[in-house]
């Protein structure tokens, strides 16, 4: 009996140290599950030829462990194109409420005076921001439209000149109409045709002027529309953006609203009072998914217009990096709201802070994500990345300029990490697709590894 007690003894000794040995090898696996060994994202840029013929720069981190994971010329400046849309949008979600506002007004006996906040949502082609537009022409009082008070110029700082043609390069405006662009294409006969249509009249066919495709080009100074003499090619369509000038943002209101509007240089009343158009998310999903520029311009104007009654970009730039950026790792060089410019400077780092700053101010997941372009689902990394198994794994910001190319976001492993990166390329001559192309490789690895 006392052997066959001492056995069960053993027995269920053993029993336990086997059950400790499991229990402490399955935690042992969890931490692995739940830990990125930073030696191992280190070597996939180490093995990466296309990353390191050019300036490179990374920082991973962890957003359950609140850590950095790994970091590749983290501190050192880059041109950050439109990544910069980052900072405008994050100095919206600290300015901004849930909706844009469209005017500031005062009325005064039988008149109605109004200011424009620099909307960008006001008649947008996509936006179609008509809260404002519907205010001035339901009213019953005489209209008076008060410019002047944007003291900023009609192309931000360090942009270039001759992209002046080009759809993404609008000019910035008080009271933007129908996104400063014009739509030029061909109807059903094959006849050139323009919107808004008040811009026909400056509309002309030039047998002198054959470019290589056909195109239609803008003065550089006036709002003289040239295209090739003969036939329009099948489905052409252009975005061209019209030269902006007081007289023409009064025809085009008085155009639209069928109602005189009387020009009056008054200064906004500290009493004036607020219309309001869009909601607030769905002109940032607008501004970071197609990575639009005119609408991250005007976005600045309106915080402006809020803080200072006044649009001015450099007021409200300075104004954020005082109030909401002074904790950043390193100082932003920071100009403009879209990223045209090469004036702006940030670092990896940086951005990744501001990732954090951004996903503390929204609060909900789901939403942030929603904004953001959506790899293999929308935006500007729609056709760069595949889903997994239908599903996305990264929410990213890109940004472009010749010679750089910039991606900065969220991404979700396999195993469940939550993850904010910011992978920048500066000065490559390879073309931008073999840049784009290899960091989706390193961040599809990241998801399906880790």
């Amino acid at each position: 009996m006392y052997l066959l007690n001492n056995y069960f003894i053993m027995r269920k000794s053993t029993i336990s140290f086997l059950l400790i040995v499991c229990v402490l090898s399955l935690c042992h696996d969890t931490i692995y599950a739940r830990s990125i060994k930073k030696r191992k994202v280190k070597k996939l840029f180490k093995r990466s030829q296309i990353v390191n013929d050019h300036f490179t720069g990374f920082a991973l981190y962890d957003l359950d462990e609140h850590k950095m994971i790994y970091e590749l010329n983290a501190d050192k400046y880059f041109t950050p194109a439109s990544n910069t849309k980052l900072f405008t949008f994050y100095t919206c979600l600290k300015m901004l409420g849930d909706s844009i506002p469209a005017l500031r007004y005062q009325t005064r006996g039988d008149s109605l005076i109004f200011w424009g906040t620099g909307d960008p949502s006001f008649l947008h082609s996509d936006l179609k921001g008509v809260n404002g537009l519907n205010f001035l022409k339901n009213s019953n009082k005489q209209l008076f439209y008060s410019p002047g008070n944007y003291t900023g110029e009609l192309f931000g700082a360090g942009w270039a000149w001759d992209d002046y043609n080009d759809y993404y390069q609008a000019e910035i405006t008080a009271l933007p109409v129908e996104d400063n662009v014009a739509l030029l294409y061909a109807d059903q006969d094959g006849n050139m045709q323009v919107r808004p249509n008040y811009l026909k009249r400056f509309l002309n066919a030039d047998i002198n002027y054959r470019p290589k495709q056909f195109k239609v080009k803008r003065d550089v100074i006036s709002n003289n529309f040239v295209y090739p003499a003969g036939d329009i090619p099948v489905n052409y369509k252009q975005e061209i953006p019209w030269k902006t000038s007081l007289q023409l943002t009064m025809a085009l209101l008085q155009d639209t609203l069928k109602k005189q509007v009387t020009l009056l240089q008054e200064p906004m009343t500290a009493d004036a009072k607020t219309v309001y158009n869009t909601k607030a998310d769905s002109v940032y999903r607008r501004m970071l998914q197609p990575s639009d520029n005119f609408i991250a311009e005007q976005l600045l104007l309106v915080c402006s217009s809020l803080k200072f009654s006044t649009l001015n970009t450099d007021s409200v730039i300075n104004y954020s990096k005082a109030h909401f950026l002074n904790d950043l790792p390193d100082v932003p060089q920071w100009v403009d709201g879209s990223g045209l410019s090469r004036f702006n400077l940030f670092t990896p780092r940086d951005i990744v802070a501001l990732l954090l700053k951004i996903q503390d101010e929204v609060k909900d997941e789901n939403l942030l994500h929603s904004m953001m372009p959506i790899g293999g689902v929308a935006g500007t990394i729609k056709s760069a990345y595949k889903t997994d198994n239908g599903q996305p794994f990264v929410w990213a910001k890109t940004g472009s300029l010749s010679n750089n190319h910039n991606q900065s976001g969220y991404i979700v492993t396999r195993k469940g990490k939550r993850l904010a990166f910011a992978f920048m390329n500066n000065n490559f001559t390879r073309s931008t697709r073999e840049i784009r192309d290899e960091m989706v490789r390193i961040m599809t690895y990241i998801h399906e590894e880790f």
